[in-house]
């Protein structure tokens, strides 16, 4: 009993370090060159072929067919990538998921504590950034091998325990079995290179001869596919919530995988047959079976990206068959248009929809601004109701970006540069978020009558409104400062432009303006054209028409520092 618990810990204790390591290994991948493979998604995408190279070369690298899927359902659901790009990078990640097999593959027992030691020693005498991701790369991958290890040796004593020697010989002779038990261990371990890992483990224990595997190629293909089909599990939960075409994405993955299992379940020992002809080197059972299942692996993903590719077309119509558009329901003014959680952890990424999405609000507070010059002195109190709720709507929006880009630190993901720039997206932030409450202030106060008495001698009051020529010196100075809004928005958005010069001689005018409109309320009021009663209210709508230009003055000076929309998007264009 107590040998069998040791078995029970020991394999999940091997597992999980197994999966520890792997995580942390793509994370540090991530970090290290993620804006590269960035790069490569939206370079390699321009057609099926492409787009499956792409996807097979990003999750090589990154060493996850999951990041990589849930990248791509980002992608669609923002808007940043089609339907058919998105499939035939998925198409591609599970071949490049298949690299995990063949690393696992290789005998690096006597290396394991070397490579941790190695990993270790970089990253703790290191100063830069990358190079520590690189160390704490290093230093997974020996994790990874070390729970591999441990998993092996908990195995062993499991070979001769002939209750286990028989079940295991009914999966092995019964292939629907097997499928059903590797999609059922991938479902609750939620990894297929960690359930293949523990395949190839387990197979490469001898039987009764001391030889051959105990449970033999041909037994552990069935369960491969299992594994295949139930790791599609991770793109459906990364659908959940996200528009039709994400859904339609996770789909096609899923039938991806099924319709390759439904096609080459038929021809189990057939296709052994061909992977221990075509696999190198040769030997005792035991001692190659884990490279061959690593090839059985890589050779099912390749023959369903050749069949799949060419009908890329096909796959779109069938997902979209399964998942039609229906009725088009409208959307929340209030829930952003690009912000994903689930892209969180995927800093690259993240951040340009981050960017998109304040781009978004940021041409939002310039149609309030540019409404609010021109109803300024139109006296239609339904607007007031109107600014109020344009306010609430940016408010609740540059809030869901402050906390989208709050959770992206608090994740722990982003590298120094990538942490710098989200530093950068909230001081831009700030200023627009602040010219939008000031606008609707200033829109509020000029349409809505004041209580003001009647002379100095009453005590009564009366209601009144600003005069048509204060309506109208406070309107022009709103076009001024909405025209000074869209010229600063043209540069922290365009690479390229510079309306700096222009940007300084409006400031001016806007200040002398700002006297003179004061001096002409004055004048009104000693000829009684406006009420003395007013003048706190006037100044008020003045000073906040002052901040505006203010902090268009600060977005300006922060796109001279380089805070340009243009440098975060251009690699996706």
């Amino acid at each position: 009993m107590k040998e069998n618990i040791q078995i029970v810990f020991g394999l999940l204790g091997g597992l999980a370090v197994f999966i520890y390591g792997m995580n942390m290994m793509s994370e540090c991948l991530q970090k290290a060159a993620g804006e590269k493979m960035k790069k490569i998604l939206s370079l390699l995408t321009r057609n099926p072929v492409m787009g499956a190279l792409a996807g097979m070369l990003v999750t090589a690298v990154l060493q996850s067919s999951s990041a990589t899927t849930v990248m791509a359902i980002g992608f669609v659901s923002a808007g940043l990538m089609t339907l058919p790009q998105a499939i035939s990078i998925i198409f591609g990640a599970n071949i490049g998921t298949t690299m995990t097999a063949q690393l696992i593959a290789f005998k690096l027992s006597d290396y394991i504590y070397a490579i941790i030691f190695i990993g270790f020693i970089v990253y703790f005498i290191s100063k830069s950034e990358r190079v520590k991701n690189v160390g704490m790369t290093i230093f997974a991958f020996g994790l990874l091998f070390l729970g591999i290890e441990t998993m092996g040796s908990v195995m062993k004593p499991l070979a001769s325990s002939p209750i286990f020697t028989e079940l295991i010989g009914k999966v092995a002779d019964v292939p629907i079995l097997g499928v059903a038990v590797g999609a059922l261990m991938t479902v609750v371990v939620q990894s297929s290179s960690a359930t293949i890992a523990v395949l190839q483990n387990f197979a490469a224990q001898p039987g009764a001869d001391g030889v051959t595997s105990i449970i033999g190629l041909a037994g552990a293909i069935p369960i491969l596919f299992g594994d295949n089909i139930g790791t599609t599990i991770t793109a459906l939960l990364a659908s959940i919530g996200q528009p039709k075409d994400a859904k339609r994405t996770a789909l096609a993955h899923c039938i991806f995988n099924i319709s390759g299992c439904f096609l080459f379940i038929w021809f189990v020992k057939p296709l052994a047959a061909f992977i221990q002809y075509i696999s190198p080197p040769k030997g005792p059972e035991i001692e190659v079976i884990s490279r061959q299942i690593a090839n059985t692996h890589t050779f099912f993903n390749l023959v369903m990206t050749l069949i799949w590719v060419p009908l890329v077309g096909v796959m779109v119509k069938i997902v979209m068959c399964l998942i039609p558009d229906g009725e088009v329901k409208e959307v929340n003014a209030v829930q952003p248009k690009f912000l994903d959680n689930k892209l969180i952890s995927q800093p690259t990424v993240a951040l340009q929809l981050a960017v998109r999405e304040l781009m978004n609000c940021g041409e939002q507070v310039g149609v309030t601004l540019k409404k609010a010059a021109e109803k300024i002195d139109s006296g239609d109190g339904a607007s007031v109701e109107e600014f109020v709720k344009s306010r609430e709507v940016t408010a609740e929006l540059t809030g869901k970006i402050t906390d989208y880009l709050a959770e992206m630190a608090a994740a722990g993901v982003m590298t120094e540069q990538q942490a710098a720039r989200a530093a950068e997206l909230q001081y831009v932030l700030i200023d627009i978020d602040r010219i939008s409450e000031l606008t609707k202030n200033v829109a509020v106060s000029m349409q809505t009558e004041k209580l003001v008495k009647k002379d100095k001698k009453s005590a009564k009051e009366e209601r009144v409104q600003f005069s048509q020529e204060a309506s109208k010196d406070i309107q022009k100075s709103m076009e001024l400062v909405s025209e000074m809004y869209n010229m600063v928005m043209k540069m922290v958005n365009n690479e390229e432009a510079n309306e700096a010069e222009n940007l300084v001689k409006m400031k001016e005018k806007i200040r002398k303006m700002d006297g003179d409109i004061r001096k002409g309320h004055i004048k009104r009021v000693h000829k009684g054209k406006c009420k003395a009663g007013l003048t706190a209210a006037f100044n008020e709508i003045l000073h906040n028409v002052e901040r505006i230009g203010n902090s268009c003055v600060n977005l300006a000076d922060a796109a001279e520092d380089g805070v340009r929309f243009s440098t975060f998007l251009r690699e996706m264009e």
